[in-house]
């Protein structure tokens, strides 16, 4: 680590931005470790973890192209306020729900389903309006790759604390934290001093934006495949962590708070993996060092698949987490520092389709395979394929001429 690794902290407005979502975020991984306990415990289904997940990832998926041209056409700044505050919203049912007993299973997944909705949203303008927070552009990097440390820390917390919340006072409390965590964000976001914004003149419809971001993609090879690896990484793999409460009531014999630690450990590996990624120096070769944690990612997976020993799969979960974050922020940096700016809400939109829109499809297909063929050779299976993936990386590498990383002080 070196002072370079905090660039992004120059800025007034990033500042605010980091801290509050941190805050949030930790909110965010409690209620996400608390649905996945509630839902498992209820059913006792691995397909049902797999449903649960579609069903907060595939509205996302289904919207992000709106919620892409949304961040294009209008206020970004007013549009993130918006998400932020309906999120907090649907945290609030959710504890109500929980707190008075009388639910479904089904209300849950209704619920999670809203907030996939939400994100279609958030996501683009939460991603764009990053690139507004920072004075120096030439720290965009610096900042996204602080983003994934700020996600992977609060992965690291949140469970943790779900896992002993869970088990000492119960589901209401951790979904009323994350309620009340959302004050934080709104209140840093109420404090920024942005750019006044300036309406641009439309002269094309909806319809004809959308195809607009699908025509550049397409004609911006850089882009595309980043987007096709991450979605063929998203769909095949990243749900792996669904089958997590499987690993700790199952195979490991524990409680709520050993699926906490396992999920925060996975978050540590990530911590660890985005810090490593914000202090590399300006030039440093990104698709060579996507290909190598690739590498790392499978090869973590299809270590921990079939471990027994939980002090050591925790070892190998950490070293899944690590490869596994590169697959998001590297390929989150390239975009965005690629893209052309009046493309840059609908291209991240498609950013969120491939990494949210897959993974519920991936939950869907990993809880019924699991079902078939267990939950150990399920992971082993996907690590096989993130080995492939790595592969393919590597190979298409030296077939190319490599992106490297905008130069930045």
């Amino acid at each position: 680590m070196n002072i370079s690794t905090f660039n992004a902290f120059k800025s007034r407005n990033y500042r605010l931005y980091f801290t509050g979502q941190s805050i949030s975020l930790i909110g965010t991984w409690m209620q996400k470790t608390a649905v996945s306990w509630v839902i498992y415990s209820q059913t006792h289904s691995k397909f049902m973890l797999g449903l649960t997940l579609f069903a907060s990832m595939f509205p996302s998926f289904v919207f992000s192209f709106l919620g892409g041209v949304a961040s294009d056409r209008y206020n970004r700044y007013k549009l993130l306020l918006a998400t932020q505050m309906a999120s907090m919203i649907q945290a609030l049912l959710l504890t109500i729900l929980i707190y008075f007993k009388h639910y479904s299973v089904w209300e849950i997944i209704a619920l999670s389903a809203f907030l996939g909705v939400i994100n279609a949203f958030d996501v683009p303008a939460r991603q764009s309006l990053v690139y507004e927070m920072v004075d120096d552009k030439a720290d965009l990097p610096n900042a996204l790759a602080l983003n994934s440390s700020m996600v992977n820390l609060s992965r690291l917390i949140g469970p943790g604390i779900a896992g002993l919340a869970l088990e000492k006072f119960g589901e209401d409390i951790c979904f009323g934290l994350n309620a009340i965590s959302f004050i934080a964000v709104i209140g840093s976001l109420l404090q920024m001093k942005l750019p006044a914004y300036q309406p641009k003149v439309r002269t094309t419809n909806i319809t004809d934006e959308l195809r607009e971001g699908f025509t550049y993609i397409r004609e911006t090879p850089a882009i595309s495949l980043v987007l096709l690896t991450l979605a063929s990484i998203s769909l095949l793999v990243l749900p792996y962590t669904t089958l997590m409460p499987v690993y700790a009531k199952d195979i490991f014999k524990g409680n709520a708070s050993t699926f906490g630690v396992i999920d925060s450990v996975i978050g540590l590996g990530a911590f660890c993996g985005a810090i490593f990624l914000a202090s590399l120096k300006p030039g440093k070769n990104l698709r060579k060092i996507l290909a190598i944690n690739t590498l790392i990612f499978g090869a973590g997976l299809v270590l921990f698949s079939h471990s027994t020993y939980y002090p050591v799969a925790l070892v190998f979960a950490t070293m899944a987490g690590f490869g596994m974050m590169s697959q998001i922020t590297i390929s989150n940096t390239l975009i965005q520092t690629t893209v052309h700016p009046s493309m840059r809400g609908r291209v991240i939109s498609f950013y969120a389709m491939a990494f949210f829109g897959m993974q519920p499809l991936g939950g869907l297909l990993v809880g019924a395979m699991s079902q078939l063929i267990g939950t150990p050779n399920t992971v082993l299976l996907q690590g096989i394929i993130t080995i492939c993936i790595g592969g393919l990386l590597f190979r298409r590498l030296y077939m190319e001429r490599p992106l490297e990383v905008p130069a930045h002080s």
